[in-house]
């Protein structure tokens, strides 16, 4: 039923085969991006994997390469796309000298809006309405972020494009901004989030996107995340070309994984002290073995470094 009314909901994002090159490079490689309407779809991907890239052909401040954006079903090219996408990247481009308001009242001229009442409603959605004659330069980061968010939230766009929103904050600030995404979001607002701060964007995503090196390796949701993040027990052996037949003969009812060139992953094993006799009156040394579960975090780097944990068949 659930992925029924995602279905039902359609597609914020939809792109096709959407790529970027520099110099001849691809920094964006034929990317094929879903993200449902109501989603917090958290981006992820090493540093120069082109999350930022892919995010400002999203936004409308690169020109792609070749490929095609589609928002909430139509091109970019639509004027009506524009008004319903707001975007922060990299840095809100804040004036100093002036306080929260001025801000917001001078992106809002630049976007041709006439009713300043949009202003007080960013700014109160954002918990900016309160900052008085306090000029931006005295903000802390949090405040500052907060203010880039209203500053998107000015036209009340649909969708909102958020490039690291929560990098240099403290943890007070981490948890404001937290809030504020998941408030708005309640009320209707489509989000893409890229972060490097896996744990705290795992609060946040209902769906996620792992880039690497231009490509998108995955998509997928927070449930079909979750259940790829399973138990499992780890043994590191001596010679793992003798190891694996003898385990997969032995139980075949277990799913395992090679991860690397001593370890083997063990998926649906109850209790390890059979494996391990097995093992070691067959004259295989162990190091060291036990129980442990895939968090998130270890989840996406597995993927960002190339292993593939979903893959469990013998």
């Amino acid at each position: 039923m659930e992925h029924n009314r995602e279905q039902q909901k359609g597609l914020a994002v939809e792109t096709r085969a959407l790529t970027k090159t520099y110099k001849g490079r691809p920094a964006v490689n034929h990317l094929d991006m879903r993200v449902q309407e109501g989603a917090i779809y958290g981006f992820i991907g090493r540093n120069g994997a082109g999350k930022s890239t892919t995010l400002k052909m999203l936004c409308g401040l690169a020109r792609p390469t070749e490929g095609e954006i589609s928002l909430f079903g139509r091109k970019t090219s639509d004027p009506i796309c524009a008004r319903r996408v707001g975007c922060l990247i990299e840095s809100a481009g804040l004036y100093p000298n002036m306080t929260a308001r001025q801000n917001a009242v001078a992106k809002a001229k630049c976007m041709g809006l006439t009713d300043l009442s949009a202003v007080d409603r960013a700014l109160a959605a954002t918990g900016m309405d309160n900052t008085g004659n306090k000029k931006v330069k005295l903000f802390s980061m949090g405040m500052k972020q907060r203010l880039g968010i209203a500053l998107a939230l000015l036209g009340n766009p649909d969708l909102l494009i958020l490039d690291e929103p929560i990098n240099g904050l403290d943890p007070e600030g981490v948890r404001e901004i937290r809030q504020l995404l998941q408030k708005l979001n309640e009320a209707g607002k489509t989000f893409i989030i890229s972060s490097h701060i896996l744990g705290e964007l795992s609060k946040l995503a209902t769906h996620y996107g792992i880039i690497k090196e231009g490509n998108l390796v995955e998509q997928m949701d927070r449930d079909t995340l979750e259940s790829k993040c399973a138990d499992y027990y780890c043994i590191e052996v001596d010679n793992i070309k003798r190891a694996l037949p003898m385990i997969t003969e032995n139980m075949p009812e277990i799913q395992t994984e090679v991860y690397d060139n001593q370890s083997i992953r063990l998926f649906g094993l109850k209790e390890g002290s059979a494996l391990n006799r097995l093992l070691i009156e067959n004259g295989i040394q162990i190091y060291s073995s036990g129980f442990h579960h895939m968090d998130l975090e270890e989840y996406f780097l597995s993927r960002m470094e190339g292993n593939n944990p979903q893959t469990k068949g013998h």
